[in-house]
């Protein structure tokens, strides 16, 4: 596309995006393929001595592939994107280029549930740390960071309940440390929310949820804003210091404002592997060209059905951000002047027994451990999400025993609020 600005629309579309050369294929194809034929030996070793972009071998790039990754980082704002096979892969992916035995990170306790557990346990087989925060207290945050944290991490909107980041307040205390802030923008999309445009250094996804929109595949990738200086000291020598298998080259001093993105995929995907399939990255594009189509009439059932829910006897809470009640409302027009998402929770009247029953009668609402799909889900986090938790870690993430996650589909609002109002009585009953 030419330098012209285009509007979100627009670039849900064609971003990325252009005729097949071959055949003039209009879609972008499924390059269902291992490897790619060099020019001749010179080509090949240019390649691999990355001073020529192209394709080597699938694990590293991949023609399908390379047009979500263009088209996720300019519907986020960003410079350059690593697609990668989940979110799970790409929070790995993201910090991979800044740690270290010894270092840490300082993370919201207000986080998906796996990604918790993945923070609490899983990094620390690296040698790595995760400090957990309420991000809702500033000074909290700013103490927890010290010399050996590498990284803020937080969810823009927040699963399961819904709760609203205050990106830009956090973001300033990631750069008076001089540390990236990296945001999971999942839940929000970059049609509610740009955390780049709040100060945000890297975004990441799990595009298996609104980006892809129909439960199809998995999917996640990490977006670069190209805004961090890399080598303003030596927190980050994986970016600023001499790449042993890279005789020698500095990939900031190298790449510039695509550091992050290059060092991803030099390294990241060629040594971690968790790479993207093609076919994939198809149902992904698909997914986003009614991204914005979608998320507006997620968003308007959302707004209903959780009014409806407030007013109902059977409940004790709703956590969504867009109602007048919630502490979260005043960042809606701050944070996603668009929309306060389609993903909160519910606590019920009667506890851990009426959410199984209730989860258990819904006939529209599936019961399945996803999200931002077209169709309507429903999971009772403590019992599966949020199981591997503590009962103190579930509710600081705000998944505890009486509490359901709704993630609100695109079907006929009046219809959804009919299924739970017939399966609230049954939960009562």
């Amino acid at each position: 596309m030419s330098d012209t600005t285009y509007g979100f629309d627009t670039l849900q579309i064609h971003a990325g995006a252009r005729p097949d050369p071959a055949t003039g294929s209009r879609q972008t194809p499924i390059y269902q393929t291992t490897a790619y034929v060099f020019r001749d030996a010179d080509h090949a070793a240019a390649l691999f001595n990355l001073q020529e972009v192209g394709f080597i071998y699938s694990r590293l790039t991949n023609p399908t592939v390379a047009v979500l990754q263009e088209r996720i980082a300019t519907l986020e704002g960003g410079v350059g994107a690593v697609c990668c096979s989940s979110g799970h892969a790409a929070q790995i992916m993201a910090l991979f280029p800044l740690m270290g035995p010894g270092k840490n990170i300082v993370a919201s306790t207000r986080l998906y549930g796996g990604t918790v557990t993945q923070f609490s346990h899983t990094i620390k087989r690296f040698g790595w740390e995760c400090k957990f925060v309420d991000f809702d207290d500033l000074d909290a945050v700013k103490d927890a960071i010290d010399d050996n944290t590498r990284a803020v991490f937080g969810e823009a909107i927040a699963n399961p309940g819904g709760y609203i980041m205050d990106v830009r307040a956090i973001a300033d205390i990631a750069d008076a440390a001089e540390i990236p802030l990296i945001i999971d923008n999942t839940t929000a999309t970059p049609f509610l929310v740009r955390p780049i445009e709040h100060g945000a250094t890297l975004v990441v996804h799990s595009t298996t949820k609104y980006l892809t929109g129909n439960g199809t595949v998995t999917g996640g990738c990490v977006v670069d804003s190209g805004k961090f200086d890399w080598s303003a000291n030596d927190k980050f020598p994986s970016l600023s210091q001499p790449e042993p298998a890279y005789h020698g080259l500095k990939f900031h001093e190298t790449f510039g404002n695509l550091a992050f993105t290059f060092h991803g995929i030099a390294i990241g995907l060629r040594d971690l592997g968790m790479t993207m399939n093609p076919q994939a990255a198809h149902y992904t594009l698909m997914g986003t060209e009614t991204l914005s189509l979608r998320m507006e009439r997620h968003v308007e059932n959302a707004k209903k059905i959780a009014e409806w829910l407030e007013k109902d006897d059977r409940i004790e809470k709703v956590t969504y951000a867009g109602l007048k009640s919630s502490p979260y409302y005043d960042r809606v027009a701050k944070v996603c002047p668009k929309g306060a998402g389609a993903l909160f929770t519910v606590s019920v009247k009667g506890g851990y027994d009426a959410c199984v029953k209730l989860v258990n009668a819904l006939e529209i609402f599936s019961h399945v451990a996803n999200l931002g799909d077209a169709r309507s889900l429903v999971i009772h986090s403590a019992s599966t999400t949020h199981r591997q938790l503590s009962p103190e870690q579930q509710e600081a993430a705000g998944a505890g025993q009486n509490v359901v996650r709704l993630s609100i589909g695109t079907e006929d609002a009046d219809d959804l609020i009919a299924d739970l109002d017939q399966a609230l009585s049954k939960a009562s009953a």
